[in-house]
């Protein structure tokens, strides 16, 4: 009887979820151009991804966050909320008990399979989405919007709009590098280019070798890398992961990076996060770039 008795309380949470935000007279169309109708603006928000805390937090709206998943850790703010989970999966049960207003994501953060379940409970899902910078400070106005804070999260946005040009002002017209950004190893991981890093990459004037990869992660041979040869390898892991890989790079004495000893670590977490704090991890690879010029 268990199960069941489980199963029916689920429901009856639900119900009563799906009651509390059912939609009004208050719409806003999301990051991917999808509309969400709640009653009233956001009060209360469960954000499913790291980097749509942050970004929840610089629209002024982080003290509207009920709930968040692990490795939320920016602002310092957010290492105080309640986790529901992680970016693969997360307690159901616990999500419909806090009875959000809607579901923050981030789309290719957040598991397609979680946001398919909460869809499924009837609650609103609202979802942030960028592939370049520029997208940051206007995923910021809109989650002002989405929360009642448009005043914050205006300004917020002009900042941090005004902080990106600054940086790509700083690095135009830089000679081009061609770069490889791994971010694994045993398999080689890089980005594609769709990825916010390659973004982050041109605007340092840098050029991602594996642009071309439709997939945000894809996993590489030793022969494809040799085979483009990269001015630069950038290792983003933490420091004390990432030097035994720098040092498999120094076996292969013919690449043009190993050869040149431009072999650099980058443990700036905040750039693949996709927080605001990108724009600052980015102006930091930006520096580390042009010490290989």
């Amino acid at each position: 009887m268990r199960p069941l008795c489980a199963a029916a309380f689920l429901c009856l949470l639900v119900a009563q979820a799906v009651a509390a935000a059912a939609p009004g007279a208050f719409s806003i169309t999301d990051d991917t151009g999808r509309p969400v109708a709640l009653a009233r603006p956001a009060a209360r928000i469960v954000a499913l991804a790291p980097g749509a805390t942050a970004l929840l937090f610089a629209a002024g709206a982080g003290d509207r966050i009920v709930a968040t998943i692990e490795y939320a850790d920016e602002p310092d703010a957010a290492q105080r909320l309640p986790r529901i989970g992680d970016v693969q999966a997360i307690d159901m049960e616990r999500l419909v008990a806090l009875r959000p207003d809607v579901i923050v994501v981030t789309e290719a953060i957040t598991s397609p399979l979680v946001i398919e379940r909460v869809r499924g409970l009837g609650l609103p899902v609202y979802a942030t989405r960028y592939t370049r910078l520029d997208d940051i400070a206007p995923s910021v106005a809109r989650l002002g919007r989405l929360a009642g804070t448009s005043a914050v999260a205006d300004a917020a946005a002009a900042r941090l709009a005004g902080a990106l040009a600054a940086v790509r002002t700083q690095y135009a017209g830089r000679a081009t590098l061609e770069v490889l950004y791994q971010v694994w190893n045993r398999p080689i991981y890089s980005i594609g280019g769709s990825h916010i890093v390659t973004d982050a990459l041109a605007t340092c004037g840098a050029h991602n070798v594996f642009a071309d990869q439709g997939v945000a992660a894809p996993a590489l041979g030793i022969e494809a890398v040799i085979a483009r040869n990269p001015d630069v390898i950038v290792v983003s892991a933490p420091r004390a992961v990432a030097a035994p890989w720098i040092g498999e790079w120094r076996k292969f004495p013919r690449l043009a990076a190993t050869a040149n000893n431009r072999l650099y670590l980058f443990d700036d977490p905040r750039l693949d996060r996709m927080g605001p704090a990108a724009i600052e991890a980015t102006a930091n690879l930006c520096r580390i770039l042009d010490a290989a010029r």
